[in-house]
């Protein structure tokens, strides 16, 4: 498995010797990447920001999860209705008119159809992961839809776990106890 690794790796840049490959925590993308920083997670800026962006994302489906943030887009939706009320009519009913379905009427917002009002749902805690399960499965624990999610995030965290210890004990290797002298009579 080393040699086909290194074939898939870009080279090497100099830096410390304890870097190892690692694959970049962003779904969809995966790839091999030699880190920069010990807690480096994605491999390049461009994941970087879309992990940022799913962050945000996921941030919102919380919100409008919560109870005040139902109550703000209701108001939301009010306002825009009474402007919708107040707003004159378009010159022409025939711009609104798409050319691929003639017979289509001009819609508004709809939410997709197979999130319902009455089931709310839960996002994935694997970044770039934008996958929705029902949050009555959420409420047993489960924050990931599938297990290589599962695996991906929890094999970051353990590294970083370990290197926080590592950290906590003065740096020393794990495993590695400093020996004793023994002194006699």
């Amino acid at each position: 498995m080393v040699p086909r690794l290194l074939s898939v790796l870009p080279p090497r840049p100099q830096g410390p010797p304890w870097r190892r490959p690692r694959r970049c925590l962003l779904k969809g993308c995966e790839r091999w990447f030699w880190p920069t920083r010990p807690q480096c997670r994605y491999c390049s800026e461009h994941c970087r920001q879309e992990a940022r962006r799913w962050r945000r994302w996921r941030a919102q489906q919380k919100y409008r999860a919560s109870r005040k943030g139902c109550q703000h887009r209701q108001e939301q939706a009010r306002r825009y209705r009474e402007r919708c009320r107040t707003r004159p009519p378009p010159p022409s009913a025939a711009v609104l008119v798409r050319r691929d379905s003639p017979t289509a009427e001009p819609r508004e917002g709809r939410r997709l159809p197979e999130k319902s009002e009455k089931v709310p749902w839960c996002s994935c805690s694997r970044p770039g992961c934008y996958v929705l399960f029902p949050a009555s499965v959420a409420d047993r624990g489960r924050r990931f839809c599938c297990d290589l999610c599962r695996k991906a995030l929890r094999c970051v965290l353990d590294r970083e776990a370990r290197r926080q210890r590592r950290r906590r004990r003065g740096l020393r290797r794990p495993g590695r106890r400093p020996r004793r002298r023994v002194r006699g009579p």
